[in-house]
């Protein structure tokens, strides 16, 4: 054992181990300097033919300047770019710093899983698209903002970025956060239909939460943060009753570790403005993403 005087002038153990990490990812804390309205957009050429017109289409419709307005109020130390890019015929969609990369074959799949006309619960082909669309972005965002600003969290990373993302789509319009939250749902739609599942032992382990677990924590935080505006939720048993009794407080104890651990990374007035706006595109447009 070292006595006291062997000690002195040396770091804490925490406090080492957190100064070798921001050494490590070249984020030191003294350097950073976080500002809003550091995303930038880049659409990359496809190299398969068969994503061009995606590619002309997204790019047409400035989506990804439209995520670069709504995720403006963030401040980050770093500039941290949306990309969409053809994957080798991979689909998927993942944060790695400093960018959030959306394959061509991500979109195109979730373009061919949108119903082709309005469902028989008024689920149109534009908000399965732009909520599944947006729930996917605002999650890998929410990987993003937890990494960059170095935000602890006891969970799992994939269950709080499902979390954030929810959350942030519930900040919209009461319009606008229930066409995103349903479109969001819809693509769980395969895993739900069925009263009984039976999954491999294998997918207890993935990162992610179970299809159907991450569908019922969606629906159980819109319904917590609005049981009005959600109240077919559970009216229509796509919620049950017994999980339904614990939203509220589901739904607020994320809303307190926003409000703690996010909120002061914001700036307030540009979120306003942001809020206030309207993103969604009219349903009567032909679906393509928010417009």
């Amino acid at each position: 054992m070292r006595s006291p005087d062997d000690r002195k002038g040396r770091l804490p153990l925490a406090a080492w181990l957190l100064a070798a990490a921001a050494a490590c990812v070249g984020l030191s804390p003294a350097g950073a300097d976080p500002q809003p309205q550091r995303i930038l957009a880049e659409y990359v050429q496809p190299t398969n033919p068969a994503h061009q017109h995606l590619y002309e289409r997204v790019k047409e419709r400035r989506v990804l300047e439209k995520l670069q307005e709504i995720f403006s109020p963030f401040r980050l130390p770093v500039d941290l770019t949306f990309r969409t890019v053809g994957c080798d015929g991979k689909s998927n969609a993942w944060y790695q710093r400093p960018s959030i990369t959306l394959c061509y074959e991500y979109l195109a799949d979730i373009l061919k899983s949108i119903p082709k006309e309005t469902t028989p619960a008024g689920l149109t082909p534009m908000d399965a698209l732009d909520g599944q669309f947006f729930y996917v972005v605002a999650h890998e965002f929410g990987h993003a903002v937890f990494d960059l600003l170095d935000i602890p969290s006891f969970g799992r990373s994939e269950d709080v970025a499902d979390q954030f993302s929810t959350y942030i789509m519930l900040q919209f319009g009461k319009h606008e956060a229930r066409r995103l939250v349903s479109g969001a749902a819809y693509s769980y739609r395969n895993f739900v239909q069925s009263s009984a599942s039976i999954v491999p032992l294998q997918a207890y382990s993935d990162l992610h939460g179970l299809p159907a677990q991450r569908f019922f924590n969606l629906l159980c935080m819109a319904y917590g943060a609005d049981p009005i505006l959600f109240a077919d939720v559970v009216e229509k048993k796509y919620l049950p009753p017994e999980r339904a009794a614990d939203c509220y407080r589901e739904y607020h104890q994320v809303a307190f570790a926003f409000q703690q651990l996010v909120l002061p990374h914001v700036d307030r007035d540009r979120a306003r403005q942001v809020m206030d706006k309207t993103w969604l595109p009219d349903v009567k447009q032909s679906p393509l993403a928010i417009k």
